[in-house]
């Protein structure tokens, strides 16, 4: 991991510096139904999507120090919450600082888990189970 930065931004940047042709191939796996072994449901899949578009958007918007920043959490909670369909695909409006920390420890659940998944869809998947209204 490179220092301050969070293990979803290098995995991405791993995966940018392959050839195009293994990147497109490797965007089709995870994109594709199989990746979740039918476990992932349509918001998680557009959950999914939004935080691929999330770190994107962020690397773009950092790109000047090449996508480094502590803060990264703040940021990307803040775009999910107001730029993104995020709350609707919720059926809340997250609390900003709840997003923020529930990020930062999935950062770290990850990193310590090193799963073979991508990080959009092991966030998606404990963002929409974390936020899912109670059962009535």
């Amino acid at each position: 991991m490179i220092a301050g930065w969070p293990q979803h931004a290098v995995t991405a940047m791993m995966i940018e510096m392959r050839p195009a042709a293994e990147c497109r191939a490797a965007a089709w796996r995870f994109a594709s139904p199989e990746a979740g072994r039918g476990e992932m449901t349509g918001a998680v899949e557009q959950i999914s999507s939004l935080l691929h578009e999330a770190g994107e958007t962020h690397h773009r918007v950092f790109r000047i120090v090449d996508g480094a920043d502590d803060d990264w959490a703040s940021w990307y909670a803040q775009w999910l919450i107001d730029l993104s369909e995020l709350p609707d695909l919720l059926g809340t409006r997250p609390v900003r600082s709840e997003l923020i920390y529930l990020l930062v420890s999935l950062d770290r659940q990850y990193t310590a888990e090193n799963p073979a998944e991508p990080w959009e869809l092991y966030y998606a998947r404990r963002i929409a189970s974390h936020f899912r209204p109670p059962a009535q």
